[in-house]
This record gives structure tokens, sequence and C-alpha cells, in this order.
């Protein structure tokens, strides 16, 4: 179990699975065990300032160089990092990566605050006025004190309103929770604490056919585009502390 103030640099990252995890995802049965993957070596010292290794840094120190606000050209009013960590308190202006990427594998950790409710996006572009217009959402959330909680289709985890996650692996608030995010193609494949909780393809009949009926059937080519934007969700209320993010362009 991650200890909160541990740093990337001081821990292990071996990932056992004491036992297998059935899921439902696009009406067919997955064991999470087997395919779990696990994540790529930790960095340390002149690789981890460097970014060597292929991985890309989001937050460094008291800055976070690789991300923006949606509608600001920096670091938006309500957002702070310091030592390493990446938080805000309330509603404010949601991030965005300062670059576009394809295919990714992407990490970090999160702790949401009690009733807190933020994301993690992925290939969002500006089509539409807000990001989750356009990007899918790996859901970060306070299962227990939110309305979104008391559904799999919208708790912690889960493909927002799209596909639901598994109940039991998302630690409650005020604990460090572990993320991982695979985007290959069309395959998107969702990780927490070391086990992998979602798997789908987008643009698939069943794909199609949760986004009819769903609220985004509204805003055509949802989740579609091919090359966009990473983002954390900033403008719902809660607080959320970001760490050790970083991530690997797939060839």
């Amino acid at each position: 179990m991650t200890k909160p103030g541990a740093r990337s640099a001081r821990k292990s990252w071996s990932l056992a699975l004491a036992s297998v995890l059935a899921l439902s995802v696009g009406g067919t049965a997955l064991a999470a065990g087997p395919q779990t993957a696990q994540p790529g070596p930790r960095n340390t010292g002149q690789d981890l300032i460097a970014g060597k290794s292929g991985w890309q840094y989001f937050i460094r120190g008291d800055s976070a160089p690789l991300l923006r606000g949606w509608s600001h050209p920096g670091l938006p009013p309500g957002w702070t990092v310091h030592d390493g960590v990446l938080s805000k308190q309330g509603p404010v202006d949601d991030l965005e990566s300062t670059q576009k990427y394809r295919d990714f594998e992407l990490e970090l950790e999160w702790k949401i605050g009690k009733a807190g409710n933020s994301g993690i996006f992925y290939r969002a572009t500006h089509e539409y006025d807000q990001i989750y217009w356009t990007g899918p959402e790996y859901q970060l959330l306070d299962d227990a004190n939110t309305e979104d909680g008391k559904s799999r289709l919208t708790a912690a985890g889960s493909v927002y309103a799209m596909y639901p996650a598994p109940k039991g692996v998302i630690r409650p608030y005020g604990h460090w929770n572990e993320a991982r995010i695979i985007v290959r193609g069309r395959h998107v494949e969702y990780f927490a604490n070391g086990r992998r909780i979602v798997s789908y393809y987008l643009d698939s009949p069943d794909w199609k056919k949760r986004d009819a009926a769903s609220k985004f059937k509204a805003y055509p080519g949802y989740g579609l585009q091919p090359v966009g934007r990473v983002g954390l969700q900033g403008n719902h209320p809660g607080s959320i502390e970001i760490r050790d993010m970083r991530l690997r362009v797939l060839p």
C-alpha cells in the first residue's frame, strides 16, 4: 500500500495479484490477473531530471512544465505545485498537456478530498467548449460521499458514463491511489493500484451503443479523435492532489 508522502524514487512498483478479478467489458468477461501489465522502470537522479528512458515528467519540484490551463496559457489560479505535488482545493480551470499524444502509457498517483470529483482525460481537443465533450475520462472520485459514487458507471475508475469500474479497488478519500492508462490505437486499458479494471475499444459497436445512450450523444465524435491532449479536471468541487505524473509515447 502506498504511503502518503512517498516518492517514486523510494517505492517499489512490484505488482502482484492475490486473486483474479472478473469484470464485464463490452459484453465480454475479462480476467484482470493474467493481463495485468507492469509499470515501466522508475528513474532517479539525472535520469529523472532529464526525462530519459522515454518518460516525460509533468510535475517537477514546484512546477508543472508540461501542463497548462484549458483556457489559460500557464498554470491557472487555484492550482499549486509544491514539492512534486500538484493540487487544487475547489472549482478551477481544467488542465491540459502542452503536447498532443496518439498512443501512450500514462501513470500518476492521486488523492481525492472528501466529496471530491476530478478526472483524467486523453485524446481531448478544443472542438467543443469543455474538455470532457471530446476526451474520454478516467474518473477520480470520492465514491462514499458523492452522487456519482452510487453507480459503478460513474464511480472512481470508470470510463465516465461509458464503462463501469469494479468495486473495492480504489482506496477511499484521503489515501493515495495509483492510476495507469494505456492507449494504443482504438484499444484503451485502465489500471488502478496494480489491477486492470477496464478494457475497451473506441469506435467499436459496443462503444457506439453506449455513446448513443449517454449524454455524449449530443457531441458527435466524442472520444474518437486519433490524437489529442491529456487533461486533468479542475472545474468540479473538492480537492485533488496529483504526483508522479509521467507519460511515455508508445511506438
